[in-house]
């Protein structure tokens, strides 16, 4: 997929930009890349998972580290409810062009090495680097570089971690195209509760249907209906986590038959929806 270019400025008296989000963005840059490194931690959230090639879904405590230049979808694309997310971004040289090469930072050179290939980390790793990742937000500038550098020590030893593509993914970017892909990503979330005619997204691409979906294919490594079917069950989650029945659940995130709704839902999370909302009280 071609990716959206996004520029980042450091803030202010800082080598490195911090973000702490509390709403799901509303930006237009749905799928995008960044020269920088970027380590994100979601203490409150679920959705869709989109780095490189990688697809798969993600809940609250998600932690990751992704390397300069790997496309990924916002994490806050299409999230309903509670959302809160710190974001750290840094250039390679933030702390000067040879600071990876001191001997002290071996084990952090190669975890950045890694991060080329995106980076979740999962059990202990992920709950006690989160809290420190948060922790960020509320430290002065010299007490969180120190910070920051010991979160990337813990990483860097770490196993708990899964590798999320299987090679550094590099793609030429076209301008067309970023907008484009960026124009279906908009369509879908503001159409999803509707019946979605494939035609219309095509014409939207100046594309014919069939142009589309190998179009889509390529880009995305799945297909359109697969695309929006994994949208609709991530609203489908989030409303589940309310008081709606499951039949309005069901047609509220945009499908319009009962028995397709619970297939696809059981397909993607491996639960029933009933299931999934008995397992949110547990």
């Amino acid at each position: 997929m071609k990716p959206q270019f996004e520029k980042i400025e450091p803030e202010f008296g800082s080598s490195f930009r911090l973000m702490h989000h509390t709403q799901p963005d509303s930006c237009w840059v749905y799928w995008h890349y960044h020269p920088e490194y970027e380590i994100v931690y979601i203490p409150r959230g679920s959705g869709k998972r989109h780095i490189g090639h990688h697809v798969s879904t993600y809940a609250d405590g998600e932690l990751v580290f992704l390397g300069p230049n790997l496309p990924h979808l916002n994490f806050s694309h299409g999230i309903v409810g509670e959302f809160e997310e710190i974001v750290v971004q840094m250039r390679e040289d933030f702390l000067g062009k040879d600071f990876l090469q001191k001997p002290e930072m071996e084990a952090i050179r190669r975890l950045f090495e890694r991060a080329h290939q995106g980076m979740s980390f999962y059990g202990e790793t992920k709950r006690q680097v989160g809290q420190q990742v948060a922790s960020l937000v509320t430290l002065p500038p010299f007490e969180r570089m120190l910070a920051l550098l010991t979160i990337f020590q813990q990483l860097a030893v770490s196993t708990d971690y899964q590798i999320l593509n299987a090679e550094s993914i590099s793609l030429d970017l076209n301008g067309r195209e970023q907008e484009r892909i960026n124009r279906i990503y908009g369509f879908v979330e503001t159409n999803y509760v509707q019946p979605i005619d494939i035609q219309d997204v095509a014409s939207l691409s100046n594309m014919t249907v069939p142009a589309f979906c190998r179009y889509f294919r390529k880009m995305t490594q799945m297909t359109f209906t697969d695309f929006v079917n994994e949208f609709r069950i991530t609203q489908a989650r989030k409303l589940l986590t309310g008081d709606r029945s499951i039949g309005d659940v069901c047609y509220e995130s945009g499908f319009n038959n009962l028995s397709h709704f619970n297939k696809v839902f059981k397909q993607r999370t491996g639960q029933t929806p009933g299931l999934y909302r008995k397992s949110l009280a547990l």
